[in-house]
């Protein structure tokens, strides 16, 4: 079952690049930060192989990437900072939204802090809906677009890339991205949590 719908999502997000080109590319981001589970990989990927067939252009696909991430993120937010985890949890289903995944953001967002926005965006799973407990909690709406521009830019443009450098054998990166993203996502947490104890440890010697 979850295999059938992720290939429906996979599908759409082809239907999306073939129709409208550069603007599938934004449309396809921006409903996938609207955390909706359409992946973000198999967008950028393709539009990076359409990049190298010289049907889009690949610094175009790279901004309308950036550019449906930002605005799928504002929308995002805006449903967590007005409705509130009842409102999420009273119709997330209907957008496939998956409770545990929200929850999972929510404890890494109020474990790390606003920053996660920016190091959440190459994390599986929190990258789709981390901009949700941000709008919870609050959190600066000028610092929120700054760190998920500033955290989605190297994404996609390495999505895009290696989409670009494969050709006509980009799925194969899709394979091989899980474990990749993985080890990135290991290697942001281990530095996040440097960062944590460096600033915990600073505070106390001004304490002492």
């Amino acid at each position: 079952m979850l295999h059938t719908l992720l290939d429906v999502f996979k599908d759409a997000a082809f239907w999306l690049i073939d129709t409208f080109g550069h603007m599938g590319i934004f449309l396809g981001m921006l409903i996938e930060s609207a955390c909706i589970p359409l992946p973000s990989e198999v967008i950028m990927l393709f539009g990076g192989f359409m990049a190298e067939l010289g049907k889009l252009n690949f610094w175009l696909v790279v901004t309308a990437g950036v550019a449906g991430n930002l605005v799928g993120s504002w929308l995002a937010f805006y449903v967590g900072k007005k409705g509130g985890r009842p409102l999420i949890l009273k119709y997330g289903k209907y957008i496939f939204l998956n409770v545990n995944h929200l929850e999972k953001s929510e404890h890494f967002f109020s474990k790390y802090g606003s920053a996660t926005v920016f190091f959440g965006r190459v994390l599986p799973v929190i990258r789709t809906f981390i901009s949700l407990p941000a709008g919870i909690a609050n959190m600066s709406f000028r610092k929120f677009t700054v760190y998920t521009v500033l955290g989605c830019i190297p994404w996609n443009i390495l999505l895009t890339y290696i989409g670009y450098k494969l050709g006509q054998n980009w799925m194969l990166a899709e394979h091989y991205m899980k474990p990749i993203t993985y080890i990135i996502a290991v290697i942001v947490v281990v530095f996040v949590i440097y960062l944590v104890v460096k600033i915990l440890r600073d505070r106390k010697r001004q304490a002492d």
